[in-house]
């Protein structure tokens, strides 16, 4: 495993945790599923503490239309064994009591919950794989950029790196924003693009949240940390960028959102923020298959399913590098989907990421 920075420093121990399988279409539902169930076993089965925290997940609506599209997902969600469960005004108001349920606007009708849904520990979710892929001999080189992929025809011989070149048989892309930048050392122009998201931290509070709310009239998604800091985020800058910040009008807007939701939120301070880069396929869902050479592998186009799908995305990713074939939950995740007319359009807006 080579990493360019140290382990933890991208993504995976930069973002707001939340762990979910509501999922809609057959080629997701799955898949995330079975990364769910893995979820649940995890600290178990890498014998670390990531701080697994089933406290629940709930999507609001603010409509009848909005109702009628959570019940469709809902009842999706049971057919494949999912746990969802539609909650009207009343039974919302017991649970989170706080919400602006009266938003002449944004009234809250309702919501969809998925209860065994909730947020881990990002960063315990790092050190706790990378401890287990070492103690099975696997080599985790730090500090070690990829600068050149070395090439015979169609087949990868090795790569080069700022710590000298290394052969190898199979290589495996997993690099999350820089995807694009890795897949032009092989000349490969990938179905993905690339821009920021921000994700906030507030100051540390009482016992305030005890659940993973999203907002169903803007995108806005909290829950509290066990420090007491209240975690959340929103949309994607509205351009393609690989800088690792966003600008104050996207501030703005989940700050907006958040206020919408819970007036409360104006007392509250921000204690810090930060950008990272997210690959945003052009259906919003994953991409995991082999490539136009023989023995590169491609996994990316996460969009902001990145970090609930680690343990499934391993899994699975780890299966098609041994056996050539994808594993049964990411049959769907075809590299050439996008030219076969097989997209997995969860969201229903097309062939535009930054709507994803």
């Amino acid at each position: 495993v080579l990493e360019k920075g140290y382990l933890g420093s991208g993504n995976i121990g930069r973002n707001t945790t939340i762990i979910r399988s509501n999922y809609l279409l057959e080629g997701n539902n799955p898949f995330y599923e079975f990364s769910m169930k893995l979820w649940e076993g995890l600290e178990q089965d890498f014998n670390f503490n990531a701080m697994v925290s089933q406290r629940g997940v709930i999507n609001l609506y603010h409509s009848d239309a909005q109702r009628d599209a959570y019940t469709r997902r809902g009842n999706a969600m049971r057919l494949h064994g999912v746990d969802a469960e539609l909650l009207n005004r009343d039974q919302l108001r017991e649970k989170l009591p706080f919400l602006d349920y009266e938003n002449a606007r944004f009234p809250i009708m309702g919501g969809l919950m998925q209860a065994r849904g909730g947020t881990v520990r990002h960063d315990a979710v790092a050190w706790g794989f990378a401890r287990g892929a070492d103690q099975n001999g696997v080599d985790i080189i730090q500090n070690c950029e990829v600068t050149a992929i070395d090439r015979d025809g169609d087949q990868i011989t090795g790569v080069q790196t700022t710590r000298g070149a290394i052969k190898c048989n199979k290589l495996a892309m997993a690099v999350a924003g820089s995807s694009s930048h890795v897949a032009r050392m092989v000349d490969m122009r990938l179905p993905i693009e690339s821009h920021a998201l921000q994700a906030f931290v507030s100051e540390g509070l009482k016992p305030f949240i005890d659940t993973v709310v999203t907002f169903g009239a803007g995108h806005f998604y909290v829950s509290q940390s066990d420090k007491g800091g209240l975690v959340f985020g929103g949309d994607i800058e509205g351009y393609n960028s690989y800088a690792q910040r966003g600008n104050l009008a996207c501030v703005e807007h989940v700050a907006e959102a958040g206020m919408a939701m819970i007036p409360a939120l104006s007392r509250v301070r921000i204690l810090r923020s930060w950008g990272g880069i997210m690959d945003m396929s052009m259906d919003g869902s994953p991409i995991m298959d082999r490539t136009h050479l023989s023995n590169l592998y491609f996994n990316g186009g996460w969009c902001y399913g990145g970090f609930k799908a680690t343990p499934a995305s391993g899994y699975c990713y780890a299966h098609l590098l041994a056996t050539d074939t994808p594993h049964e939950t990411a049959t769907a995740f075809r590299m050439d989907r996008f030219a076969r007319g097989y997209l997995l359009d969860e969201k229903g807006v097309g062939a535009q990421a930054n709507l994803h």
